[in-house]
Parts: structure tokens; C-alpha cells; sequence
């Protein structure tokens, strides 16, 4: 027998209009000073990183704090009210992102040093693409998505191949330098042979002999060459993946987003849009 839904009470469709709905001028307007909170919330746990910001206004940027985190606790509750599948809502990636803004806090009043983990409210200002209605970009996203999904494999191979080479190259360099000239383990030329493929440098190494150098020299053309393997890879496909209009509505049922602009019912429950 399948399962009827119920319709949804005129307060939670309302609620769900104002939060996840950025068409409305009310949806729109929420979204906004949300995102002034999240930008003012991420301000004010970097100010108090700041050791003379903290001795100074320490009980001031506490206090802001905890009204931004009270205010963020409520939003969430709003959220998982308004949809009718709540733990659809708390198991997706905004679902998270929102948990994860405000536990931080909660959780210093234990362990103080818990309380910086809150920079991870800057990961909601991605609202901000539903309230300018940057469809394109959220187009884009999905493209770069599916280019992901559909390269991974040959992406895996393409690093256990480099993980392979820069093994070799670390005993070659260990064989070739010695503990002498700094390369005092495999595992150390290694992380050598990484950082000079990855064409990084830091430095804190080198090789010294004339024989480590030329092998040096061969290995950072060659990463120029690697870098723009994994580039190739997704790049075709990208061609190969279909663009999709994408519209703005969230789904009234588990909340989820990124639809087809033609889409009647959500891809991720069923629920009519």
C-alpha cells in the first residue's frame, strides 16, 4: 500500500516559505540578515583570535557569540520543523553545515579551544548563491560534480601511479645522496621526491651531489607534466556531461535543492515541488 504524505499545516508551509524559499521577498529578506549574521559570527571568532582584540573585548565578543549561536539554534529547529522529513533536512549537506555552526559553541563550554571550530559557519554564505539567484553557478557546480563522479576512477590510477613513481624516486635519491646530505630515511626522500614532483620546494631538503641534482631537475619537468594529467581527465568530462537548467525551489519534503527548472516532483523523495 503506498504511503499517503500529509499535507503540510499552513504554519510549517509558511516557515518553509520564509527559510528555504529565496523567491519570496520574505524568504529573500531572511536569507539576507542570515547572511550578515554568518559574516558577522565568522568576524567575531577571528577577532578573538586575536590576543589584544581578546584582552580588550573578550566579554563583548563572547556575548555576540552566544546571540548569533542562540539565533542560529532557533533557525535550525525553525528548519527541521518545517520540513516533513526532518532527518532527510539533518542528514544533507546544509542539514550538517547548520549542525555543525552551532555545536561548536556548545561544546566550548566544556573545552574552550572548541569555540574556534566555529569558522565552519563560513561554509553557509553558500546560501547566498539561492539569494542572488546565481542559478548559473549552481549549474556550474553540478556540471563540476558529475565531471568528478565520472573521471574518479581514472583519477585513483593516475595517483597510485605518482605514489608509485615518487616511491621509486625516493630510493633512487636515498641510493644517490645519503644520510650525508640529508636524506636520512627512504621515507624522508620520499616526502622529498612528493614536494619536488608537486613542483612546491620547500627547501628544508636537497640534494647536494651533482647526480642528485640532474635527477632533481628531471623529476620537477616531469611534475609539470603530471599537473596537467588529472586537468585533462576531468576537462573531457566536462564536455561530455549534459547541462541542466537548475531552479532555486527547495523541496517542501527533505528540503533538497538543485532541481530541474522543469521538474514537477523532487529527485531525492518524490514529493511534488
Amino acid at each position: 500500500m503506498k504511503h499517503k504524505i500529509k499535507p503540510q499545516s499552513a504554519w510549517r508551509s509558511r516557515i518553509h516559505e520564509v527559510i528555504f524559499e529565496a523567491d519570496t521577498p520574505a524568504g529573500k529578506t531572511f536569507d539576507i540578515l542570515l547572511i550578515l549574521c554568518i559574516l558577522l559570527g565568522v568576524l567575531v571568532v577571528m577577532l578573538d583570535s586575536v590576543q589584544s582584540m581578546h584582552l580588550k573585548y573578550a566579554a563583548a565578543l563572547w556575548s555576540i557569540d552566544w546571540v548569533i549561536t542562540v539565533l542560529f539554534t532557533i533557525e535550525y529547529i525553525l528548519r527541521l520543523l518545517s520540513v516533513r522529513r526532518p532527518l532527510l533536512y539533518a542528514r544533507s549537506f546544509y542539514g550538517i553545515v547548520d549542525l555543525f555552526a552551532i555545536l561548536p559553541f556548545y561544546a566550548s563550554l566544556l573545552l574552550p579551544g572548541a569555540r574556534y571550530l566555529q569558522i565552519i559557519r563560513i561554509l553557509r554564505v553558500l546560501r547566498i548563491f539561492r539569494v542572488l539567484k546565481l542559478v548559473q553557478y549552481l549549474r556550474e557546480a553540478q556540471l563540476l560534480m558529475r565531471a568528478l563522479k565520472a573521471s574518479w576512477r581514472k583519477i585513483t590510477v593516475f595517483l597510485f601511479t605518482v605514489l608509485t613513481m615518487v616511491t621509486i624516486f625516493g630510493c633512487i635519491v636515498y641510493i644517490i645522496e645519503g644520510e650525508a646530505n640529508g636524506f636520512t630515511s627512504i621515507p624522508r626522500s620520499i616526502y622529498w621526491a612528493i614536494v619536488t614532483l608537486t613542483t612546491v620546494g620547500y627547501g628544508d631538503i636537497s640534494p647536494k651531489t651533482n647526480l642528485g641534482q640532474a635527477f632533481a631537475a628531471i623529476i620537477m619537468i616531469l611534475g609539470y607534466a603530471i599537473i596537467a594529467v588529472p586537468t585533462g581527465i576531468v576537462t573531457v568530462e566536462m564536455s561530455k556531461a549534459e547541462r541542466k537548467e537548475i531552479s532555486t525551489q527547495a523541496c517542501p519534503n527533505c528540503s533538497a535543492e538543485g532541481h530541474d527548472a522543469d521538474a514537477v516532483f523532487c529527485k531525492y523523495c518524490g514529493e511534488r515541488l
